[in-house]
């Protein structure tokens, strides 16, 4: 299935979700349905107000929106979408540096996340231990390659998507894990003469990194997320759209996500 999405592309929009509050608001959104300024904060160990202050700001990207509330006291909000994605090709300068902005916050988190991950690992049973953790493999691939690499990669993972928009699908046992996915350069560009040297089919060696971290249980019940996803993972280096410091969904890409699934 094709998950609901939010794509960001304007600069601004994309500086203002680049905030680790806002990211893990729409993560909680996503992972437990519409709530309050004052349940998002009690869930987030957040003021009410800064609460309400980013959701406020949320909405205005387009990320949030109001819900129909129990009474006219009420007034909850809820994420527009399952994930948020955003692509790194723009050869504006501006969005460029907003992107790299973004991608910047969501990486830290990602970094939190596994640090958090590890520390209570010793916890985890001898079956989870064995299936989480960190990898990387180096593989020489030219652009192309690497395109139909990370197709393939997405589609093994949209296998599971309507787990995410339906907990009753999720099978007995089954709990949430943050996959993230990095595919990382390992060299700068070569230079022209290198490339000359080399010709057109020469292969760029791509260290593509994939985690697989934080596994938590998710709440029974839990309505519809993302990660990125976010935030957990959609896609320049993604992934999404994902993934917030506390309670949000699987972060799947670093670049197209990114995240916040």
């Amino acid at each position: 299935m094709s998950l609901p999405e939010v794509k960001l592309s304007d600069p601004k929009a994309l500086r203002g979700y680049a905030h680790p509050l806002r990211m893990a608001l729409i993560g909680l959104l996503r992972q437990q349905g519409p709530m309050t300024a004052t349940q998002a904060a009690e869930r987030l160990g957040e003021s009410v107000p800064n609460c309400s202050f980013h959701l406020r700001q949320l909405a205005k990207y387009g990320l949030a929106e109001r819900a129909p509330g129990a009474d006219a006291r009420e007034r909850p909000w809820r994420a527009t979408a399952l994930n948020t994605s955003w692509d790194d090709v723009s050869d504006d300068p501006q969005t460029r540096a907003a992107v790299d902005e973004l991608s910047a916050v969501q990486l830290a988190l990602y970094v939190r996340k596994a640090e958090e991950f590890l520390a209570r690992r010793a916890d985890e049973s001898t079956a989870w231990r064995a299936v989480t953790g960190f990898a990387d493999r180096p593989v020489y691939v030219t652009v192309d390659e690497m395109a139909a690499l990370r197709a393939r990669i997405d589609a093994l993972f949209t296998e599971y998507d309507d787990r995410i928009a339906d907990p009753a699908k999720r099978p007995a046992g089954s709990r949430k894990v943050n996959l993230i996915r990095l595919a990382l350069l390992a060299d700068p560009p070569p230079t022209d003469a290198l490339a000359d040297a080399t010709g057109p089919t020469a292969t760029t060696n791509a260290n593509t990194a994939t985690a697989n971290a934080n596994a938590n249980t998710t709440a029974p019940g839990a309505s519809p997320t993302t990660e990125h996803a976010d935030a957990a993972t959609a896609s320049a280096v993604s992934g999404g759209d994902g993934e917030p410091p506390a309670a949000g969904p699987a972060a799947r890409d670093l670049g197209e996500q990114k995240g916040d699934r």
